[in-house]
């Protein structure tokens, strides 16, 4: 699959194995153990342009094949649980319903940028749901799950992963969720 990306657009997409260097430190160890890691390519973006509106005019990676992974805390009480949403870039996570439910939270939010990042090792704005905490549910929308080429975040600015949907639906702790992905 590597070298036959038809959404890669200006990139210049190379084995991930091959560059884990392009990758944050959590993402290069989950690759490492992924059994469909050489499915997966990496290329180098400017670290300025990794925002999805502006890496797809820039890059000119089609908007509707980029996926965009948020973190949610959700809260009962003094609990706290965590989960990753990975929906595509043209709609939103359902976070007040969906993922609240699925939590088991009264309330659930967008983590705080300081949270996501100690929590997950990776840049913000390049969070990806490749490498996150193991006890972390990873709710894939099912547009995400059957898309046969998605491009996400590296754990870093400086880079994209491209990667077939389906190989985000076997990474540990993955659910596909219906109505995760609401209209934006």
């Amino acid at each position: 699959m590597v070298g036959v990306w038809t959404i890669a657009g200006k990139l210049t997409p190379a084995p991930v194995l091959d560059h884990l260097d392009l990758v944050a430190a959590p993402v290069a160890a989950a690759l490492r153990a992924l059994p469909e890691g050489n499915r997966l390519a990496v290329s180098a973006i400017d670290a300025t342009l990794a925002d999805t509106a502006e890496f797809c005019a820039h890059y000119g990676s089609p908007l509707d094949a980029s996926a965009n992974c948020v973190i949610v805390a959700g809260k009962r009480g003094d609990t706290v649980r965590y989960a990753a949403c990975v929906v595509p870039a043209t709609t939103r996570a359902d976070v007040n319903g969906v993922v609240r439910r699925r939590l088991d939270a009264r309330r659930a939010s967008f983590a705080p940028m300081d949270d996501a990042v100690s929590l997950t090792g990776m840049e913000y704005g390049g969070i990806t749901p490749v490498g996150l905490p193991g006890d972390w549910p990873v709710l894939l929308s099912p547009e995400v799950a059957a898309a046969p080429e998605l491009v996400i975040g590296s754990g870093i600015r400086g880079s994209k992963l491209l990667v077939p949907g389906e190989v985000l639906a076997k990474l540990p702790g993955a659910e596909v969720v219906e109505g995760l992905a609401r209209p934006v």
